[in-house]
């Protein structure tokens, strides 16, 4: 058996049986046009892209010119400096503004829960229809994509305790990845890039996160025009629900040569 006690900086080294440390989140808060809108616990780092990500899965916006500016608030206390943000949202983004924040308390996004303060399942529901994407991809890619997601994965490689989220082009090469101890906020910041860059819908990608995948993964996934979820873990059942109503390829327990495939299996080949 082997036992591992961590020690503070200063007071002795941490054993290097592997690599370990405790790992870091603070809360960032979302203002939009001033207003407070939301408290986001997340890894800090690419807060930008986290904050667009957030702001096109409540819906506040749809498209890359509905977003003036995102910058860091100087009028907070010391402490708060780097963790509020304020984004400036135009056109029809103003006006979802105001029917978003009547319909919502402030929303507290957690480690553990990507959307808690709506009120409703009803309220969850995708305005997108269904995703494109009329491609195939072997098995062999699918099954690949958590090795591709795990060696990318650096501050997991320092913590052991971080979700990651990737897009992967058709032949499981990384285009782009995210870790925070969110896994809806891993995801959030690689959405929100795309979204800054107006590289939206990304029917062309495929999705790999590190954990189970949940709903409102697959809507963050939908509403970024992603056809192939793929997860180490397990889908919940309403993941499964949307994504059968959407289109989008739903894999769960990918892992070494097997895994499940819970809907719309004819974009993979091989099976």
């Amino acid at each position: 058996m082997a036992v591992r006690i961590y020690r503070p900086e200063g007071q002795g080294p941490f054993p290097t049986l592997f690599a370990a440390s405790p790992y870091r989140y603070d809360n960032e808060k979302v203002r939009v046009n001033g207003a407070a809108f939301a408290v986001v616990m997340r890894t800090p780092g690419h807060d930008v892209a986290l904050a667009a990500g957030f702001l096109l899965a409540e819906d506040v916006v749809r498209a890359t010119d509905e977003i003036a500016s995102i910058e860091q608030c100087d009028d907070v206390e010391t402490e708060a400096r780097g963790n509020v943000l304020n984004v400036t949202v135009v056109g029809d983004a103003a006006s979802r503004l105001a029917v978003r924040l009547g319909e919502r308390r402030q929303v507290i996004a957690t480690a553990a829960c990507g959307l808690c303060g709506r009120r409703t399942i009803e309220s969850l529901q995708s305005r997108v229809a269904a995703v494109g994407g009329g491609w195939t991809v072997p098995a062999a890619v699918v099954l690949g994509l958590p090795a591709a997601l795990r060696a990318t994965q650096t501050a997991f490689d320092a913590t052991g305790g971080i979700h990651a989220s990737a897009l992967c082009d058709r032949e499981g090469r990384v285009r782009d990845m995210a870790e925070d101890v969110g896994r809806h906020n891993a995801l959030d910041k690689i959405v929100g890039r795309a979204l800054l860059e107006g590289r939206l819908p990304l029917d062309d990608h495929l999705l790999v996160v590190s954990g189970r995948s949940s709903y409102e993964l697959v809507q963050k996934a939908l509403l970024a025009g992603v056809p192939l979820v793929a997860g180490v873990s397990a889908p919940s059942s309403l993941a499964i629900d949307l994504a059968r109503a959407s289109g989008i390829t739903l894999c769960g327990f990918v892992r070494g040569a097997s895994m499940n495939v819970y809907t719309h299996p004819h974009r993979i080949t091989g099976l």
